[in-house]
C-alpha cells in the first residue's frame, strides 16, 4: 500500500511538471491502484502462458 502512495506522488510531481494541477490526490491514488491491479492481472496472464506452454511442453510424444 505505501508503494502505491508513493506511486500516487510520483504521479501527482509528474503531472505538475506538465501543467496539469486538476488531479487530487484521490484521484492519483485511484489512478496507482489501477495500476498496480493491471500489473498484478498481466503477471497472472503472463504465469498462464507459462504454465500453458510448460504444460503443452510435457505431451510431446518421446
Amino acid at each position: 500500500m505505501a508503494i502505491q502512495l508513493l506511486v500516487a506522488k510520483v504521479l501527482r510531481d509528474e503531472l505538475s511538471l506538465r501543467g496539469i494541477r486538476s488531479l487530487s490526490a484521490e484521484g492519483s491514488e485511484a489512478i496507482a491502484a489501477r495500476i498496480f491491479a493491471r500489473i498484478t492481472e498481466l503477471e497472472l496472464e503472463l504465469a498462464a502462458r507459462d504454465f500453458n506452454i510448460l504444460k503443452s511442453g510435457d505431451d510431446r510424444p518421446t
